[in-house]
């Protein structure tokens, strides 16, 4: 009986140390969930540092944020009111004494240019420009339209014109087209140019169309009128075309041709069809600059012209380039049948034969002209003074036809910047001539600013 009892309270005593120690494992350790309510969370890895070798490795990077999309296109007015101010004042003294005139000429004038050009609106701009020149002083002058026929010519009348209006369209990077009165500068302005040089500049009233291919430039202007240098009454009607073709073979070698076919109401022997080919180009010499170009044209009658002719027409040159200086030959031939010789009438015809202009027409006989150029761009700088040029020049004139004399003249220009907007200019021609082609000087003192 008593090992009974005692049997059963050994029992009763595991049985307690047993469900303590159990009791005390369940504090000790968290309780694990029911299987249906594990969740597994899974381990995402910091985008900026993928494990090697996992799918990251290979995923493209994440695309970036779009672009802001692209202004609007400005409405018209915006277009119109978004534009430029076009402003150009320039103050001029001419000054001529020639060898068959008692009286030396002297004008003192001002040309102002005032316009507005539009800004782009869908590939058009459309520009208005007036233009006012006016004498500053007495009219001691032959403007060719005022009548004092005892003074010198100094082309520039007092006059108020509406220079420039015109829209242009360019829809893309190859074609572009002008419509309206106009500036139309072709090449180095031989045969087609604005005559910059005189206060009223000319400008023809045409529909232009450019094209560029690859390295082949095309430009056609059909000119309904020719707005001339010496004010509105010797303007001419005109039925002309002008088309140039420009190929860049590289830059050794560039080719040109063109067909000028000019008909003019008021000036019928000025009708002429001239057609030629130029080429250009330049190489290096060591530290020298070689630039070369050569030019044949012919021109015979065309349109209302009366006559019945062919002339042709000659230019060589070769010019080297060495730092600052340059120095430059140039050789150019209009040919004369005795009656008339070669024309250029729409060209700039200053920047040819002499700044004397005593050659503006070519003598019926022709003319060659023989000719020395130097030009210095010193590096000298100052506050209000800088980009200094320098020319002096040399023209030996001879008849075409008959060999005979017609005359030297010597050249001299400086030009300089007092700041971005300011220039300004000295000029001297001095032309020595012969029976028919009478001596002169001309001297010019000019300021010029452009906004």
């Amino acid at each position: 009986m008593t090992n009974a009892r005692t049997g059963l309270m050994i029992a009763a005593a595991t049985s307690v140390l047993l469900w303590n120690t159990a009791a005390a494992q369940e504090l000790e350790a968290p309780a694990e969930p029911e299987a249906a309510d594990v969740v597994a969370e899974p381990y995402e890895l910091p985008a900026e540092e993928p494990l090697a070798g996992s799918p990251a490795d290979e995923a493209p990077p994440p695309a970036p944020d779009p672009a802001p999309p692209p202004p609007a296109a400005p409405t018209l007015p915006e277009a119109i009111a978004g534009g430029k101010l076009l402003l150009e004042e320039r103050v001029r003294y001419e000054a001529v004494d020639q060898a068959n005139f008692a009286d030396q000429a002297e004008a003192f004038t001002a040309r102002t240019r005032l316009g507005w050009e539009t800004a782009d609106w869908h590939g058009l701009k459309a520009l208005m420009e007036f233009e006012d020149v006016r004498q500053l002083g007495g009219e001691d002058y032959n403007t060719t339209v005022n009548g004092k026929t005892a003074f010198p010519v100094i082309g520039d009348p007092d006059v108020t014109a509406l220079d420039r209006l015109q829209l242009a369209w360019t829809p893309n990077a190859t074609f572009s087209t002008t419509l309206g009165r106009q500036r139309i500068i072709l090449d180095d302005q031989r045969f087609v140019g604005n005559v910059g040089w005189r206060q009223d500049e000319q400008t023809f009233d045409a529909l232009r169309v450019d094209g560029t291919f690859g390295k082949l430039k095309t430009t056609y202007a059909y000119v309904g009128q020719i707005n001339r240098v010496f004010a509105e009454r010797l303007d001419w009607d005109s039925d002309s075309h002008l088309f140039q073709a420009v190929y860049s073979v590289s830059e050794p070698l560039k080719l040109q041709g063109f067909v000028y076919a000019l008909d003019f109401e008021q000036s019928a022997a000025n009708s002429t069809l001239t057609t030629g080919g130029k080429a250009t180009g330049s190489v290096w010499a060591g530290l020298v600059k070689v630039v070369y170009g050569a030019t044949y044209a012919s021109q015979s009658d065309y349109g209302r012209n009366p006559g019945s002719f062919t002339l042709d027409y000659w230019e060589a040159d070769a010019a080297a380039v060495f730092d600052i200086y340059t120095a430059k030959v140039a050789w150019e031939s209009l040919e004369g049948d005795g009656v008339r010789g070669f024309a250029t009438p729409l060209a700039t015809l200053h920047a040819w034969q002499g700044w004397a202009d005593v050659f503006l027409t070519t003598p019926a006989n022709g003319i060659d002209d023989l000719n020395f150029t130097l030009n210095a761009k010193p590096r000298w700088k100052w506050t209000y003074l800088f980009n200094l040029d320098l020319t002096a020049r040399f023209h030996d004139f001879t008849a075409q036809r008959t060999g005979a004399d017609l005359g030297e003249e010597w050249n001299a220009q400086l030009t300089a910047a007092f700041n971005p907007k300011l220039s300004g200019l000295v000029k001297y021609a001095d032309y020595d001539g012969v029976a028919g082609f009478p001596s002169r000087t001309k001297l010019w003192i000019g300021l010029e600013y452009k906004l």
